[in-house]
């Protein structure tokens, strides 16, 4: 696949998808975040992974961007004990594409008490 922006979310605490999860993609222009457009939001499908047309390329060009994951929602919409919830809550990710004919993947894996984001392939 070239270029384009794809999100997968994963609850590794569960070994599951993270299925409903809120995410939302915004170019931000430059890193100050000045010029602020959402690119795409939604939630993640059944497989984890946001199914928009921003992960085929539609919309996306150089800069800076920012994912938001609304994960504190997401951990108490998905039933998750009160003793594990009230760490995380929206989680940002800021990140640069410099080059919009290659593939931007980012895999989010989290638990309630911690997350790993990452570019993957």
């Amino acid at each position: 696949m070239a270029g384009g922006i794809s999100i997968h979310g994963v609850d590794v605490a569960r070994g599951l998808p993270a299925e409903g999860l809120e995410v939302e993609l915004h170019h931000l222009g430059s890193a100050s975040g000045s010029e602020r457009t959402l690119v795409a939001s939604g939630r993640l499908g059944s497989d984890g992974v946001l199914d928009h047309p921003s992960k085929l390329g539609h919309g996306i060009t150089g800069g800076t961007y920012e994912a938001l994951f609304h994960i504190g929602a997401w951990l108490r919409a998905t039933g998750y004990p009160e003793d594990q919830l009230g760490f995380l809550d929206t989680v940002p990710f800021r990140f640069v594409v410099g080059d919009v004919e290659r593939h931007y993947h980012l895999p989010l894996k989290f638990t309630p008490w911690g997350i790993m984001l990452f570019r993957g392939s």
